[in-house]
């Protein structure tokens, strides 16, 4: 198989779908790979890194798109992409589409085969292709946060672990999956004053085990929260359901209970966010405020640390891009129903039961959609 690597083109992207160690793994198994140039370089993967392991490489995206079997990409396309997909082609990336119509359309309107990296899934009822970057995430939402809180941010000035005699902040993290356990680690390890919150008792207890103690831990009612964010120095947004927008836990409303300079990190943005304020933005232009409150709610958060996020990321879908490289799309997804869970469109049908539903569209079987396309 052709597997195409096209240079991202989101605001501030330089992440890359595949890093010169998987490219010489699929060239390895009888496979080519096309990469456009300078894809790599915003992690410091040269063109010349990626010929030296047999790659080629092709001056224009749509030059990887026209020749490849396969796309591997990082973030879901853009726009500017959409018209470059063309039928039966593989797109393995990520696409969020429950809150974002327009690029449903496009994938729709194609007819690629489109495969999520966030709604695949593992034996345990996990989704290994999103924990990576969700680990990641977690962890620079506590980073930003941070800096945020600066004075000279706009923030309240206060230090999130506080100094003997002073009162630490208080981060209220919003979620315990693992965007949110990564959150509470960094800014407990900081000495913040940390509250998780999350409506499944099971986890609740994980965590506190987990902690042993060093944060304190709440049960999801709308009361709670209220109570939770009105005392709080940073938020941290981190609700996931699975292929699903994010549910509007903070309204406008608790906004006018915080007190001036507080910040909220939307780590849910890229489902469409869970604060009702919420809006995406950019690492060009990441914040903005409302009601003296800060938001930062970049979509693409871990870019911001891309070399790290890549390898990251290589390291959990290179046997799943490797998968379908081997078989095909077809046998490969009925090979393996977790990575079958991971597709969305297939042949200008929506094959994810959630996705369907939060758009508004029909849903069709994966298994249905396969047999027939």
């Amino acid at each position: 198989m052709r597997i195409g690597v096209p240079k991202e083109v989101k605001n501030h992207e330089y992440r890359v779908g595949l890093t010169t160690l998987s490219v010489k793994e699929l060239i390895s198994a009888g496979h080519e790979v096309v990469v456009e140039t300078n894809a790599g370089v915003g992690i410091g993967l040269t063109d010349a890194h990626y010929k030296e392991v047999g790659a080629k490489i092709l001056a224009t995206a749509k030059e990887v798109f026209d020749t490849a079997d396969m796309i591997v990409k990082v973030k879901e396309p853009q726009p500017s992409e959409y018209s470059l997909l063309r039928e039966n082609q593989i797109l393995f990336t990520y696409l969020h589409l429950a809150p974002d119509p327009d690029q449903a359309k496009g994938l729709i309107d194609s007819k690629c085969v489109a495969i999520a990296y966030e709604t695949v899934t593992d034996e345990r009822g996990g989704l290994p292709l999103l924990a990576p970057m969700s680990e990641v995430a977690g962890r620079m939402s506590v980073q930003v946060g941070a800096w945020m809180l600066e004075k000279s941010q706009g923030g309240k000035g206060v230090l999130l672990g506080s100094v003997p005699g002073v009162e630490p902040a208080r981060v209220v993290v919003l979620g315990g999956g693992v965007v949110g356990a990564n959150a509470a680690r960094m800014a407990a390890a900081l000495g913040a004053d940390v509250t998780i919150v999350d409506r499944n008792l099971k986890r609740l207890n994980e965590l506190d085990w987990m902690f042993m103690g060093r944060l304190k831990t709440a049960y999801s009612t709308q009361a709670m929260i209220e109570k939770l964010v009105s005392k709080a120095d940073l938020v941290i947004g981190a609700v996931l359901v699975v292929g699903a927008s994010a549910p509007r836990l903070v309204t406008k409303d608790m906004l006018k209970t915080m007190s001036p300079g507080s910040v909220l990190v939307d780590v849910a943005i890229d489902q469409g966010g869970c604060f009702e304020t919420s809006r995406p933005t950019t690492h060009a232009d990441p914040y903005y405020e409302v009601d003296g409150v800060l938001h930062y709610c970049v979509t693409n958060m871990p870019g911001a640390v891309a070399r790290t996020s890549t390898f990251a990321l290589n390291n959990a879908t290179l046997p799943f891009t490797m998968a379908l490289a081997n078989k095909g799309y077809k046998r490969a997804l009925m090979d393996d129903k977790h990575l079958l869970n991971g597709l969305n469109v297939c042949k200008g049908r929506i094959t994810h039961e959630i996705v369907a539903r939060d758009l508004n569209m029909e849903y069709v079987e994966p298994g249905v959609a396969i047999v027939e396309a």
